[in-house]
């Protein structure tokens, strides 16, 4: 189940609070767009409006990367290619450990969406937590460097046994594989077999969307 401290911590990110006593990139870097944006609580937005949001955050974001030295420009140099899919460009990781993503927010209406859906994914799934290395740049396209654990499959996953934990935890299956946890006012999208694994009988989710949802 979810403890109170975690449900604390969602509550924060949701609402767009400065998180204090955390220096990661991650937690910094979505502190500094939650000072100069709001976090949008519902999924019924103006597209166009969301997407002049995302192109000032990407803006700001720039101007932040550069005065904290964030740019990573070598990432095929210093990391294996593997794979891309629809959001991210993915290298296996020079020690042998871990993935490398290179994601571009595509899924998300804006980065601060993104950057809290990295957070909330990190609150639930600590064995497959994102590390914000830093930003590439690459055909006028911005993309989080992201680092995480890299996990072997053993097994085919059961998603009906996805399904139970989920719903153990509050996460209603509204369709397909998406999930709503209506106390908590997030959605869980897109969690098939490519997106979770398992390894010595131990469900690992990689890949997730979360979306906040709080319901008026």
């Amino acid at each position: 189940m979810i403890s109170n401290d975690t449900k604390q911590t969602l509550k924060n990110i949701i609402s767009g609070t400065i998180i204090e006593g955390k220096n990661d990139t991650l937690t910094t870097t979505r502190n500094q767009l939650c000072s100069s944006f709001t976090t949008d609580t519902t999924t019924k937005r103006d597209f166009d409006k969301q997407c002049e949001i995302k192109k000032e955050q990407a803006k700001h974001l720039d101007d932040y990367i550069t005065n904290h030295n964030l740019w990573i420009t070598d990432i095929a140099a210093q990391e294996n290619y593997l794979t891309e899919g629809g959001e991210a460009k993915i290298y296996f990781g020079k020690d042998n450990k871990s993935v490398i993503k290179l994601n571009d927010a595509v899924y998300y209406f804006t980065w601060l969406d993104f950057f809290n859906s990295i957070l909330i994914h990190n609150l639930f799934f600590e064995g497959t937590k994102y590390e914000l290395l830093g930003f590439n740049r690459s055909n006028e396209m911005l993309y989080a460097v992201l680092k995480q654990a890299f996990i072997i499959s053993d097994n085919p996953v059961n998603l009906k046994e996805v399904k139970h934990l989920l719903e153990y935890n509050g996460f209603e299956n509204i369709r397909r594989n998406d999930y709503y946890n209506e106390e908590l006012g997030l959605i869980l999208e897109d969690i098939h077999d490519e997106n979770v694994i398992v390894n010595s009988n131990v469900l690992f989710f990689i890949d997730t969307v979360f979306f906040v949802n709080v319901k008026e």
